[in-house]
């Protein structure tokens, strides 16, 4: 009696939290926490468990209830899942539904729930096929939104892969690692006994189906399918040390499946405008914004570069561009004033005895020369002295 009168004290409050969660959200999420809520109640009777949830051994011939496959999501056994359901889908679907669209969020609840419900009870099947025990099959009651709650973590590591979540003293903790950390951390609470052994199946049911339909199969505005990037293959959920076996496994299973014909090949195809100036490259699974925004990350990268070995090839230049206009002009540069006036010009010292030798050959006729007269260097060539060089008035 004592958690009731708790949650009768706490239920005003819970209510006003739910309400402000669930605020301008779609009526696809709102269905789902509303009958995940009434599917709880009726968790307390054992015919309506029976009845809604998937039981490996019902959902196959002779029994085939196929129903189960559709009502098991929103069959809960204890309050805080409800709970945690509701604050998943809500936050979940406030961030994903505005970009994918309430069709594509309606299909992605169904695809994943059917998978959960089919992979699981083939895993029971596989287990009951190594140990022979009919428990597995007949009192295994899969139920609940756990599988889809671990696709949308899987969805969330796609739209936001290195969004920090916790900063902790091994380093930060991104929406990377959210699947795996969830799937680890479900299977540790099913061996503390806090939780039903269907759960960590639904997770790591969850986490497989829901990443197979975003790699390959979810369609996109540009026409193109799933997303093929370097950061969301299934090696990339694993820390870093275990992606090179893990992508190897992964790999084969994909190549078997490719050869039996229940996958098709990877093909990235490259889509050339006709457009003789500019050249169009689509990759599967990004869209404009995100090649754009790329582009622009890559393009300040690329500057950024070039101005350090710029720097790095011209250390003592400290000019900046207001500063340029002021640097001394080259030989060729005619310097432009408002009056004439001299310049002096430095006489290699090689023309020195050249010169000394001109001008005492002239010592007599000092004072007749023309003082502007040119003086004959080396070879016969012509040496303007300081007097002689003039600037051009500037026009």
């Amino acid at each position: 009696m004592a958690p009731l009168k708790t949650l009768s004290k706490n239920l005003p409050y819970l209510i006003g939290q739910l309400n402000a969660l669930l605020d301008n959200t779609s009526p696809l999420v709102k269905f789902i926490c509303g009958v995940s809520l009434i599917g709880y109640f009726l968790s307390f009777s054992k015919s309506a468990v029976l009845a809604l949830s998937v039981t490996p051994g019902y959902i196959v011939p002779p029994h085939f209830n196929v129903w189960t496959a559709f009502t098991y999501c929103f069959l809960e056994i204890h309050f805080w899942e409800v709970l945690a359901d509701i604050v998943a889908v809500g936050l979940c679907g406030k961030l994903i539904e505005p970009l994918w669209g309430r069709f594509e969020m309606f299909k992605f609840f169904i695809v994943v729930n059917l998978g959960v419900a089919v992979i699981a009870s083939a895993f029971y099947f596989i287990l009951y096929t190594i140990t022979a025990n009919t428990d597995l099959l007949f009192f295994v009651h899969i139920h609940g939104l756990a599988g889809y709650t671990a696709g949308l973590s899987v969805a969330v590591r796609q739209i936001m892969p290195d969004h920090c979540l916790v900063k902790t003293p091994l380093g930060k903790m991104t929406n990377r690692n959210i699947p795996l950390l969830v799937t680890f951390l479900a299977i540790l609470l099913y061996v503390l006994g806090l939780l039903e052994g269907t759960s960590p199946t639904s997770f790591a049911s969850g986490v497989l189906v829901s990443w197979t339909y975003l790699r390959f199969y979810q369609p996109h505005s540009n026409g193109s399918r799933g997303d093929l990037a370097d950061n969301f293959t299934f090696a990339s959920f694993f820390p870093t040390v275990l992606q090179p076996p893990i992508s190897v496994i992964a790999n084969t299973i994909h190549s078997a499946l490719v050869k039996v014909g229940i996958c098709r090949r990877t093909v990235r195809r490259y889509d050339i405008s006709a457009a003789p100036t500019a050249v169009t490259v689509t990759l599967p699974g990004n869209d404009p914004q995100d090649v754009e925004r790329r582009r622009q990350i890559a393009l300040k990268a690329l500057n950024e570069r070039l101005a350090k070995s710029e720097s790095m090839k011209n250390p003592g230049r400290t000019l900046g561009p207001s500063k340029k206009k002021d640097a001394l002009p080259t030989s060729n540069t005619t310097i432009p004033v408002s009056s004439p006036s001299s310049v002096a010009i430095d006489i290699p010292s090689s023309l020195g005895p050249h010169l000394a030798a001109a001008n005492s050959n002239n010592d007599d006729d000092e004072h007749n020369d023309d003082p502007n007269a040119p003086l004959l260097g080396s070879g016969g060539r012509l040496v303007q002295t300081t007097a002689q060089v003039h600037t051009a008035r500037d026009v």
